[in-house]
């Protein structure tokens, strides 16, 4: 799970930071994950945001740990920057800036009214095998970020159905069911958490008949959302990803503050 594709679809199910209130003024959050493979940690997390009246920016870091940094160092750096919905958070730009071994590619995404209206990719991506399936202009429109994608206010539908997210990449939807709540609880908050199974459909930006992506197709994921404390929006805290290597969890190890 530290191939660019399997990173970006980690940062679509715990896309982790918190919002506060809409009328709330340059405040800040921070909350921090731990992610493992079984037993064994791979990777940590941590996410900063700013929300103004009806902005807001997201920063967030990804470092590989354990064996994994030993064998395939990996990091990523990412913001992104939007507008205040009622019922969702929307993009106006999204960067990645992914760096495994000694390589480093940059993602840049531009967004206007939830259409992409320009991505750009540092260095340009090799040709791309006969297998490929391109992204065609429909998959551009209306679509979310991996990050804010997943911010829910506290009035909107937690379990939404279906989550059209687009990485500058590839393009997929994450089809959510709720599945009733548990109990959560870590440095920051201690209460329910709403549940939610997710199926995993790849649209397009991807090889055809790449094992990973063909093995997500088949599994159920699971994600649960809490509410953060004094802030009026839902964000995972939790996550279950089964892998051809075993079950990934990502859990929140600081919530707020």
């Amino acid at each position: 799970m530290v191939a660019k594709a399997s990173a970006a679809f980690v940062a679509a199910i715990v896309s982790v930071c918190t919002a506060l209130p809409a009328g709330a003024a340059g405040i800040r959050h921070t909350s921090e994950y731990s992610v493992s493979l079984g037993i064994l940690p791979v990777a940590r997390m941590s996410f900063a945001s700013e929300f103004n009246e009806k902005s807001y920016t997201i920063n967030g870091s990804f470092r590989s740990a354990g064996l994994v940094d030993v064998i395939a160092k990996t990091s990523a750096e990412t913001t992104v920057k939007g507008s205040m919905g009622n019922d969702r958070l929307q993009a106006n730009s999204y960067t990645l800036v992914y760096t495994t071994k000694k390589k480093t590619q940059t993602y840049d995404v531009q967004y206007r009214n939830g259409n992409v209206v320009s991505t750009t990719v540092k260095p340009e991506p090799k040709a791309r095998p006969a297998s490929w399936v391109p992204i065609g202009d429909g998959d551009l429109r209306a679509v979310l970020d991996p990050l804010s994608g997943m911010i829910f206010p506290a009035d909107a539908k937690i379990c939404p159905g279906r989550l059209p997210i687009y990485d500058g990449e590839s393009r997929l939807d994450l089809v959510l069911t709720a599945k009733g709540t548990e109990k959560f609880s870590t440095s920051g908050f201690k209460g329910d958490a709403i549940v939610c199974s997710i199926r995993y459909v790849p649209k397009s930006g991807y090889r055809k008949g790449r094992k990973d992506i063909e093995y997500l197709k088949t599994v159920s994921m699971e994600v649960w959302f809490a509410k953060a404390d004094g802030a009026n929006v839902y964000a995972p805290v939790y996550a279950y990803i089964p892998t051809r290597m075993g079950p990934l969890y990502v859990k929140a190890t600081k919530y707020g503050g």
